[in-house]
């Protein structure tokens, strides 16, 4: 074979098929926590459809479905867990002032 038709040629490297992450039996629904959950990130943001690994159709109705939820207060707007429990823990001593007599 020639090295110059030789460039043409796809290498056939095996590769692992991922399966989907909405199988054909879950239902996207707003009330499917377990569902909804998988594609929310730490802070609460909706993942991209790139990251999600999910079809254009799949995309528009989980975000359809997590911006019910959050509206029916059923997941929240925000995740600022970590936020408060660092403002917890800081003692704030910047106010106060002592008189000395």
């Amino acid at each position: 074979m020639d090295k110059s038709k030789r460039l043409f040629f796809k290498s056939k490297r095996s590769f692992r098929r991922r399966l989907p992450p909405i199988q054909s039996g879950n239902r996207i629904n707003y009330r499917n926590m377990s569902l909804i959950s998988r594609f929310i990130s730490e802070q609460g943001k909706i993942l991209s459809r790139r990251v999600n690994r999910l079809t254009l159709k799949q995309q528009r109705l989980i975000t359809l479905a997590i911006k019910q939820a959050r509206i029916l207060s059923l997941l929240p707007f925000l995740n600022n867990e970590k936020q408060f429990e660092k403002s917890e823990l800081v003692v704030r001593t910047t106010g106060l002032r002592i008189r000395k007599k």
